[in-house]
């Protein structure tokens, strides 16, 4: 089934006296929307595009940090959704955070919630599903702008994905059992795929031209890793396929917080 657009419109924003602009309600309810839980794993990380398209739509960000002590929550009841960002660590790190996070995904896959893993949050999800997750049998890295090929399962979800999006990583995954693919690619097979109200990224939809310029400077010795884009490439290629990856999140990120429980999907049937 294809995703619905969810949106936020002046009869569900809540006014204050005095002309204060209060918070987005949900206009079944009236109450103010839920916060998204937003895991990163940097000091100097932000949500990036991501978190852009999230607050368009009204809902807060709880921003947490477990690499620096920061918990995450038993349940989410409190929380529309999750996301796990990426990150220059690897899931098969044996510090104790990456542990903990890869353990902590259980939460949303039990309570049927919106969960997103990008690019290191999709190897944690690949790993708390049992996949192996492991570095380029030839030692390649993506970075910079790839091409991916959606499957028939990924048209029906989203049917306007861009033809190709933007990529840091040198590590990949194998598509967990029983799991469905949504787009695929060369070096790394696995591009994208879903479990109920979870998916898992491997590329970077929530790249900004900063958070490029930021990573492309600090992160510039992974530029000579194979396969890797040259630097002016990451620019040049943006200017050509950012737009249509734009346009291609919004649609997801939409339906993607629409996504209920199962079982309030049946209450209301009921």
């Amino acid at each position: 089934m294809s995703f619905h657009s969810t949106k936020i419109d002046a009869e569900n924003v809540r006014h204050l006296p005095g002309g204060v602009r209060a918070v987005p309600v949900a206009p079944s309810t009236g109450k103010p929307l839920l916060p998204v839980l937003t895991i990163l794993h940097q000091e100097t990380s932000t949500p990036g595009r991501v978190g852009n398209a999230l607050r368009a739509l009204g809902h807060p960000l709880d921003i947490r940090r477990p690499r620096f002590g920061d918990p995450l929550p038993e349940t989410l009841d409190g929380h529309a959704g999750a996301v796990i960002f990426g990150g220059p660590m690897s899931a098969n790190d044996p510090d104790d955070y990456v542990r903990r996070e890869i353990d902590w995904i259980a939460v949303p896959l039990r309570e049927q919630r919106p969960f997103l893993g990008i690019c290191l949050g999709a190897q944690m999800l690949a790993r708390q599903l049992g996949a192996r997750v492991a570095p380029h049998p030839e030692g390649r890295a993506q970075i910079g702008y790839y091409p991916i090929r959606p499957t028939a399962a990924g048209l029906k979800l989203c049917p306007h994905w861009p033809d190709h999006v933007y990529h840091w990583h040198r590590e990949g995954f194998e598509l967990p059992c029983g799991t469905e693919l949504l787009a695929q690619g060369s070096d790394f097979p696995v591009e994208a795929f879903q479990l109920d109200h979870a998916f898992g990224f491997q590329f970077h939809p929530d790249v900004t031209y900063a958070m490029m310029h930021r990573w492309t400077t600090r992160g510039h010795a992974r530029l000579d890793l194979p396969g890797a884009r040259p630097r002016h490439h990451h620019f040049a290629d943006r200017a050509v396929h950012d737009a249509a990856e734009r346009a291609w999140l919004k649609e997801f990120i939409d339906g993607w917080l629409a996504r209920q429980p199962f079982s309030a999907m049946s209450e209301a049937a009921e």
